[in-house]
């Protein structure tokens, strides 16, 4: 073999290592590229879902923000309605109340009272108070009580009915229309029915 085809063998020897390990070189160059650009896809594709997830609760707390202002307002009107009907209620009740008394059984009914009173005074002296606008039925009223018991016009009118005092007990028995009204208004509540209408206690 001569210097040139020794030479030449080398020169070829040589091309060819070369583009081996420069072709390996590639190969690695483009797997670590690779593996960059699939950590870098899969680190977006992380940050994307974490900002759709910050996005969607933003969007919930908003929701549920305004869902609350809602309910609130709904709140406050079914209160402002509640009382009223409330008021209409009771209204209405008193005007019914205003014609009772007008009528015999009313006065019927404030004997009973004094007789209930009377019942639990025993032999206790009996004081009762007569609303002011009952003055027309004191007289008729004193002449079916017995001894005991002492008819008195309040000088506060309490809308009818009775109030009766036990002095040597300190107790009195309140059966005054404004009293029972009054009863009524703390424990009367509305609620929704299941066709939604209101209803009431």
């Amino acid at each position: 073999m001569t210097t040139d085809e020794k030479l030449q063998h080398f020169l070829d020897f040589c091309m060819e290592d070369s583009r081996a390990r420069s072709a390996k070189m590639l190969d690695d160059c483009s797997a670590a590229l690779e593996k960059t650009f699939e950590e870098h896809k899969e680190a977006a594709r992380h940050q994307a879902e974490m900002r759709i997830q910050i996005e969607k609760d933003k969007i919930k707390r908003e929701i549920n923000k305004q869902l609350s202002m809602e309910q609130l307002e709904i709140r406050r009107e079914l209160s402002k309605k509640q009382e009223e009907l409330k008021d209409m209620l009771f209204v209405e009740l008193k005007n019914r109340l205003a014609s009772f008394m007008e009528t015999s059984e009313y006065q019927h009914m404030l004997e009973r009272q004094i007789e209930q009173a009377r019942e639990v005074a025993g032999n206790a002296p009996l004081i009762v108070y007569l609303d002011p606008t009952d003055e027309d039925k004191l007289q008729r009223i004193a002449l079916h009580q017995g001894s005991g018991v002492e008819l008195r016009l309040s000088q506060y009118s309490f809308g009818g009915g009775t109030r009766a005092m036990i002095p040597s007990q300190n107790i009195l028995i309140d059966n005054s229309f404004t009293s029972r009204i009054e009863e009524a208004k703390r424990h009367i509540s509305f609620h929704l029915t299941e066709k939604g209408g209101q209803g009431h206690d």
